[in-house]
């Protein structure tokens, strides 16, 4: 009943542009902070970008100027657009509910089951 589904995912050639989606189902997203995470096979998964339920951004090093988060609560779905795709990129991707309305500052709530992006020529 209380779901996170990403979606968007799939192929892409190095420089391409993709856009995934994180829909929620059974409860609302709008005063939760919302990450993106990623996680290749073997390591640890990793945290690169946050809204927060007031929709303030944030990037990691490696991810801002390429990444951008946004929410439209409306739809209750949170995106993430992806510009200038590179090989590294490739990763499954993964939305979080965070238990604040804070950017890393709670835990983790609810997990999606992600959505694979391949970057490939």
């Amino acid at each position: 009943q209380v779901q996170l589904v990403e979606s968007g995912g799939g192929l892409v050639q190095p420089g391409g542009s993709l856009r995934l989606s994180c829909a929620a189902s059974g409860f609302s997203l709008s005063h939760y902070a919302i990450g993106w995470f990623r996680q290749v096979p073997g390591k640890e998964r990793e945290g690169f970008a946050c809204i927060s339920g007031d929709g303030d951004e944030n990037y990691g090093d490696s991810t801002k100027g390429r990444f951008t988060i946004s929410r439209d609560n409306a739809k209750n779905t949170v995106y993430l657009q992806i510009h200038s795709l590179k090989p590294e990129d490739t990763a499954v991707y993964y939305c979080a509910a965070e238990s604040d309305s804070d950017c890393n500052v709670g835990g983790i709530k609810y997990w999606g089951k992600g959505t694979l992006v391949t970057v490939s020529s």
